[in-house]
Order: C-alpha cells, then sequence, then structure tokens
C-alpha cells in the first residue's frame, strides 16, 4: 500500500486508529452483552463506553507496550485500561485475540467492499454513458487481433457493463460472505463466553455470527473475497488491454485524454502513450497475485495457528486499496476516452470488403452452391484482395463461377454494413433493459 496507488477514503479502513477504533467497539459491545446476562457489573460496562467512546488511541503508547508483551491485542488492552481504570479488568471476559482479530478483519473487509461496489457503479456509470454514445458507431471487429465482422464501439463498451454488472454482483455476494463475527473464546466452544454475547456483537458491528470457529473464522471465507477481488482486477485489465490496443498507431480508433502541459516521453516530444491503461494492467496483477496466499491460508493446523495472520496484514490493505485505485483510475479512463469514428472507418475499409466474406458465402449457399465450393469461390477472390491486388467486390462480380449463382446486384448487396448492427438494439435491451 504506496501512496501513489491509494485513495483516502480506502486506506483510511487500514489506518492503525480505525483499526483499534473497531477493537474498542467489539470489547465494548461484548462487554454490554456480558453486563446484560449478569456477567459483570452494568456500571462497568457504562463506564467502558464512557471512557473509550470518544478516546483517542495512543497508536504510539500501544506499539510501545506491545514491544515488550510482543501481543498486539494485550498491548491494545493495556492502553484501554489505562483510559478505562479499573473497571478495565472486565473487559475481554471469556474472549481470546481471534475474537477481536478477526472480527475486526471481517468488518474491514466489508467496509473495503462497500466501497468497491460504489466503484463499480461509478465504472458502470460510465460505461452506460459511452455505450450508448457509440451504440451505432461501427467499427471492426476483430478475432485473433485480425480484421474479422464489423461491430459498433457501443458493443465493445457494452460487453464491459454486462462483464462489471457481473463482478459487482460478485462483489456483494464476497461481503456476505465475509461479514461474520466470531465471539466464541478458545477453540471456539463457548466454553466461557456466552453465544449470546456473539450474537449480540454481530449485529451491532452489522455481521453475522459465524457458525462454527474453530478460535478463527474459517479462511475459505476470506480465500473466496480476495479470489473475486482478482476476477475484478482481471476484468479492469481485459478492457484496458482493448484500449491499449487501440490507441496502437498503426490502429488509432481510440485513445486515453492527454491533457494539457503532458508529456508522453521523456526523450520524444511526440509520443502520446497509453499509461493509464498501462499502469492497470499492473496493478490488475498485483491484486490477482494476493489471492494465491489467501488460498493458502485456508489450511491452517488445527483449531488454529498464526500463519496466516502476517499474509492478511499484507493483503488485506494492499488488495482492496489498489483495487479501489484501479477502479477509479479505469472510471477516468473511460470517461475521457477519445474516440475516433473516422478512423474506425477507415479501418474497416481497409481490407477492401473481405469483411463481408462470410456474407458472399452464405448467399452463395443459399443459391445453391455447395458449402465446399461456396468457400473455395470467396477465399478464392479474397486472397488477392488480402495481398493488395484489388478490390473484393469487382473480383467477385468478375468471377463467373460466382455470378452465375448470384446477380451482380446480389453481390452488391452483401456489402452493406447496416446488415451486421441488425441486432445492435436487441443487445442492449439485453444489457441495460427494455426502458432504455
Amino acid at each position: 500500500m504506496i501512496p501513489r496507488y491509494s485513495r483516502p477514503e480506502m486506506t483510511a479502513i487500514w489506518s492503525p486508529e480505525a483499526r483499534f477504533r473497531i477493537w474498542f467497539e467489539i470489547e465494548a459491545h461484548a462487554t454490554t452483552a456480558l453486563a446484560e446476562l449478569g456477567v459483570v457489573p452494568k456500571e462497568a460496562a457504562a463506564k467502558v463506553w464512557e471512557k473509550g467512546r470518544d478516546a483517542v488511541f495512543d497508536v504510539a503508547r500501544i506499539d510501545e507496550i506491545e514491544r515488550v508483551t510482543k501481543h498486539d491485542v494485550i498491548a491494545f488492552l493495556t492502553h484501554l485500561a489505562e483510559i478505562v481504570g479499573p473497571e478495565a479488568r472486565f473487559v475481554h471476559q471469556g474472549m481470546t485475540s481471534s475474537d477481536v482479530l478477526d472480527t475486526c478483519l471481517n468488518v474491514q473487509l466489508a467496509r473495503a467492499a462497500d466501497l468497491l461496489i460504489a466503484d463499480i457503479d461509478g465504472l458502470l456509470a460510465a460505461l452506460k454513458r459511452r455505450a450508448f454514445e457509440h451504440k451505432l458507431t461501427p467499427t471492426i471487429g476483430r478475432s485473433h487481433g485480425i480484421h474479422a465482422e464489423p461491430v459498433t464501439f457501443g458493443l465493445k463498451l457494452a460487453q464491459a457493463y454486462a462483464e462489471f454488472e457481473r463482478n459487482r454482483a460478485r462483489l456483494v455476494a464476497a461481503k456476505a460472505e465475509i461479514a461474520t463475527c466470531a465471539i466464541s473464546g478458545a477453540v471456539g466452544t463457548f466454553a466461557n463466553i456466552d453465544p449470546r454475547v456473539e450474537e449480540y456483537v454481530a449485529a451491532q458491528m452489522g455481521l453475522t455470527p459465524e457458525p462454527v470457529s474453530t478460535q478463527v473464522i474459517p479462511r475459505d471465507r476470506h480465500a473466496m473475497f480476495f479470489a473475486v477481488l482478482g476476477v475484478v482486477a482481471s476484468s479492469i485489465e481485459r478492457l484496458a488491454i482493448e484500449v491499449r490496443h487501440l490507441q496502437r498507431t498503426e490502429v488509432l480508433e481510440a485513445e486515453e485524454y492527454f491533457s494539457e502541459g503532458q508529456k508522453g516521453s521523456s526523450a520524444m516530444p511526440h509520443k502520446r502513450n497509453p499509461v493509464l491503461t498501462e499502469n492497470l494492467t499492473g496493478l490488475a496483477r498485483m491484486v490477482r497475485a494476493y489471492a494465491l496466499p489467501a488460498m493458502e491460508n485456508v489450511a491452517l493446523w488445527h483449531e488454529r495457528d498464526i500463519s496466516h495472520s502476517s499474509v492478511e496484514r499484507m493483503i488485506g490493505p494492499d488488495a482492496t486499496v489498489t483495487l479501489d485505485f484501479a477502479l477509479a483510475r479505469l472510471t477516468g479512463v473511460i470517461d475521457k476516452l477519445l474516440v475516433y469514428p473516422e478512423q474506425m472507418q477507415r479501418n474497416l475499409d481497409r481490407l477492401g470488403g473481405l469483411v463481408h466474406s462470410q456474407r458472399v458465402l452464405l448467399a452463395l449457399t443459399q443459391a445453391g452452391v455447395s458449402r465446399e465450393d461456396a468457400y473455395r469461390l470467396v477465399q478464392r477472390n479474397a486472397m488477392p484482395v488480402w495481398r493488395g491486388e484489388g478490390d473484393f467486390l469487382t473480383l467477385l462480380q468478375a468471377d463467373t463461377e460466382v455470378t452465375a449463382a448470384l446477380k451482380p446486384e446480389a453481390i452488391a448487396e452483401c456489402f452493406d454494413l447496416g446488415y451486421h448492427l441488425k441486432h445492435v438494439d436487441t443487445i442492449f435491451r439485453r444489457v441495460f433493459g427494455a426502458a432504455e
């Protein structure tokens, strides 16, 4: 987590101040629940809230204590006792450190998910606006990087919209799966704390009780969460690579916005490089990389070990902060993307009509020519055009085997660009809904 690729709202979730505030709330809510059950005095629970609610927890002091205790939760509880006073002895009754740490982590991940979902909402809005703007802007579709058949630029963006709608649903599900609470004590048996305490804390923290915690919340939940982040990152890269390809000099159908005063190269003043989408490709690699250690964290020893702890202290902040930044950056790229319809048309025309080869093939088969012969006739006329030796329509209309099956005007009809766009509205309704 470095400032260059961080945004303040997401970064704040992972600050020591935020973490200690969540720890306090978990401990204070648990103490309140214990007081309601008659385990600790109600006055003590009230005092914990009174002293701690508006307290500023001293991070340096907690770190100082931890250097002696070598235990972060004990260091925090010691500092809390300095703030609360004698009543602090009733805090953490029957609890274990993982009750605090795991519940806190899941609160943080759930809050991070809320920000990521909001990020996707912003991206969806930008994609939708630009998709409708270029709904009928024809461009060449490519397979294997080679000209295939016409599409529209709006369809490219509609595809991305549909993909990020799926990603939004995945994040919502990932948040629901990660938002659990464990206040079950050592080895998760509730031997020294009533399960009703867990239920109360969960309700107060916006979580659900973990059905079975073995002192730790099962890490398959976290593995799924970080895997979803990796999928979202892959979708970011897919769209970023599309922009990068379209910005190549030989293509130049779209490019990143180039601001006044921006410079693309220290050596070559003419350069306008796709630096934002290249950056997004790199950030996506990092977010995906965090999914693997999350999966390796699933296999802990017996009821618990702490081999997962160091991993999560890194990947929790880094993955969510990086993805938050990447989604915001991609939204900006799409929002300001420069689109060149005239160049798209020039590229469509570049192969001299070859992009209509399938329609000629189908027309010949409809006219009674076998598919094998029709393919041979179309390819025979296509290859010279591929080599730059003529125009596809002209060659077809001069081929007596072709004109024996199709009249010249019927061949010409196969070169209608609008034919390829006739179902754009249908696809848009599927993606954006009938009301659009």
